[in-house]
């Protein structure tokens, strides 16, 4: 084993944290050392799998040429390696007489496990091994040693533990030729047919199936997108994400989720970048619906996953209601392929599948009506989908937000329901949103746009879609099933909590929802759906 202090052959192994800014654990791996290389190890397991879509593909790779270019200012090059990392690194232990091994860590029971399979290869090859926490805020572990060695329930009492701790680390500098000026950077002359980052053909996939590129991946795109939000100095100080429209035809928030996800920007430069100009102006915006409020959502997510077996499954997961969902693949396969026969469902998932980016309460109103609203189908398969197609697809924001939206966790006023026909409305009265994703649709008037079962035949006639044949009927009454999987929820709850409880926890969030925003769902004064109203929903019917 090599004393820290020795010089060494050292390797960075990204994997997310595809940066060369706030990267510790890549300064780490430069550190008193002789020689240095970088690699990304491309498991083709995961490509043959489908489970990631080709849009996510094509922003991975970005990502990888971005870094490699940056590499390459410096003098070194990316290493993009093939095979199952506990195959790969014996071989290049051997060969590159490697002695010191870093990596960013990771808190997704996947990743441990490789990770552990990892350290116990490089032990038994003499290698020293070092994990640096940059992909969160904080160190997931402090937060639950914080907070008695479990993980806050909610993000109020997430807020309140963190109040206790020293704020987020300050961001480390970025790799530069200064950090390298003692270092050999090995780089055959063959790199790129080597050791190129691939294209999609390359892996199999039709660059044709891909979408347009409106997200760019890498680290220099991610900069550029913050930098030129954070010039908004007003914008960014009223930022309140509830407030923002799911339907524009252009992003209205910063859509910087996808380089967060894989590590592109450092979360802790986001949140002292926006400290900085909140100090700058005499008030701003506060968690949970502030820009700092959505990079502490994001830390509530991966403490609780982190400290959740099972967290992205019903089954075996501590904090998920058990609830005895459905089985209707023709249900599944309409809102997947959008043909629910409801436009504004119908138009999100379209955008989802064709750009792998769709504003925080689209996903709220796709969830709701594939869950507890409409289709009664369970939060795992919607979860899949997802993951398959977003850009920013994580392990555990995915899962807390799909269990959130199903009221299967965190969130407990299942009778909340998102209306397919009238939450579109309030911020695209027109359909604009609607007649770019479904042109099928465009030339419908607005008065029928969100319904156009409800045209007459002639009208439906002169915008050249008839219902049922250009585009689908609705496949659930809302109104009806609604209030049926309410009933549902209800049970499931009283078998949880007993039939005098089952309530409880929903009324208390009712109550204080009056005064603040939760969650993202905000509260309206008047009914809205279909003339139906009740007590309960009128309190809370901004959507429904």
């Amino acid at each position: 084993m090599n004393s820290p202090m020795a010089k060494h052959r050292s390797l960075h192994w990204f994997r997310k944290g595809l940066r060369l800014h706030d990267n510790p654990s890549l300064l780490a791996a430069v550190k008193d050392s002789q020689e240095f290389r970088a690699i990304f190890v491309l498991d083709p397991v995961f490509v043959k799998s489908g489970t990631v879509g080709i849009n996510r593909w094509r922003f991975l790779l970005q990502s990888l040429r971005d870094l490699d270019e940056g590499l390459k200012r410096l003098g070194s090059r990316l290493y993009v390696l093939r095979g199952k990392p506990t195959e790969v690194f014996p071989d290049i232990f051997k060969s590159w007489q490697i002695s010191h091994l870093t990596f960013e860590h990771d808190t997704e029971p996947y990743a441990k496990i490789r990770d552990e399979a990892v350290t116990t290869i490089a032990e038994e090859h003499g290698v020293r091994v070092t994990q640096k926490t940059s992909h969160t805020l904080y160190d997931i572990q402090s937060i639950l040693k914080a907070n008695g060695g479990k993980p806050p329930s909610t993000y109020q009492s997430l807020l309140s533990v963190l109040s206790k701790m020293p704020p987020p680390r300050k961001p480390e500098p970025a790799l530069s030729k200064e950090h390298l000026k003692d270092c050999k950077l090995p780089v055959g002359t063959d790199h790129d047919g080597e050791f190129g980052v691939p294209s999609l053909e390359e892996l199999g996939l039709d660059p044709n199936d891909a979408g347009p590129v409106l997200f760019p991946g890498g680290e220099t795109e991610a900069l550029q997108r913050m930098e030129e939000h954070l010039e908004r100095q007003d914008w960014v100080c009223k930022f309140e994400k509830p407030k923002t429209e799911p339907n524009t035809l252009s992003p209205s928030t910063t859509v910087l989720s996808p380089y967060l996800k894989f590590g592109c920007l450092s979360p802790r430069l986001f949140y002292h970048r926006v400290q900085d100009v909140y100090a700058r102006k005499k008030s701003h915006s506060k968690p949970p619906v502030s820009l700092h409020g959505q990079l502490l959502w994001r830390e509530f997510f991966y403490t609780v996953a982190a400290a959740t077996p099972n967290f992205h499954k019903m089954e075996g997961n501590a904090v998920c209601l058990q609830v005895p969902w459905d089985t209707n693949e023709e249900y599944f396969q309409a809102w997947k392929q959008a043909r629910t026969g409801y436009p504004f469902i119908d138009a999100i998932m379209t955008q989802l599948k064709q750009e792998g980016w769709i504003h925080h309460l689209a996903r709220h109103a796709v969830a709701c009506f594939l869950t507890r609203g409409d289709l009664w189908i369970s939060w795992e398969e919607g979860q899949k989908v997802f993951e398959e197609w977003l850009l920013d697809a994580d392990y555990s924001l995915n899962a807390g937000n799909w269990m959130w939206l199903s009221a299967s966790a965190f969130f407990h006023q299942y009778f909340r329901v998102y209306s397919p026909t009238v939450f579109g409305k309030k911020t695209d009265k027109n359909g604009d949103y609607i007649r770019k994703y479904l042109p099928v649709l465009k030339k419908m008037p607005a008065q029928y746009i969100y319904e156009p079962w409800t045209a007459p035949r002639s009208v439906q006639e002169k915008a050249g879609c008839i219902m049922g044949t250009d585009y689908p009927r609705p496949i659930v009454d809302h109104s009806v099933v609604m209030k049926r999987n309410m009933e549902r929820m209800k049970r499931a709850r009283a078998a949880k909590y007993g039939d005098s409880n089952a309530n409880s926890k929903s009324q208390k969030e009712a109550s204080s929802s009056k005064k603040k925003v939760n969650g993202g769902l905000k509260r309206k004064s008047k009914a809205e759906d279909s003339g139906h109203s009740t007590k309960k929903t009128k309190e809370i019917s901004d959507f429904f």
